[in-house]
């Protein structure tokens, strides 16, 4: 996995655990820590590429985790088959690209 898309997975880990926090929140737990995060958040985004960041930001909206491996050949967002030539890219560890799902849009990492 390249550096940008190993720092988008962190990245979607911290805004998981925020909205979990702001969930635990909303029935009366408490939130400590929740500061910590989003500063962790702000200080990691600013070290993504602002185009990548805004790619992520939109696929966030719209999915859960906007950010899916690919197992067995499989996106794991759709379950969808990735076709040879985006497995190519993906694979391909010297490409400092973003892959995405050609069925659901997501961000690709490959294992």
């Amino acid at each position: 996995m390249d550096d940008g898309v190993q720092k988008l997975a962190v990245l979607q880990d911290i805004d998981l655990m925020i909205r979990e926090r702001k969930g635990d929140e909303e029935i009366g737990f408490s939130t400590e820590g929740l500061e910590t995060l989003q500063g962790a958040r702000t200080k990691l985004a600013a070290e993504i590429e602002t185009r990548t960041l805004r790619l992520y930001e939109k696929l966030s909206k719209r999915y859960d985790r906007a950010i899916v491996p690919v197992v067995e050949h499989r996106c794991l967002g759709c379950s969808m088959s990735v076709p040879t030539s985006r497995r190519n890219e993906g694979e391909d560890r010297r490409a400092d690209q973003i892959v995405l799902c050609e069925s659901c849009g997501r961000i690709l990492f490959f294992v």
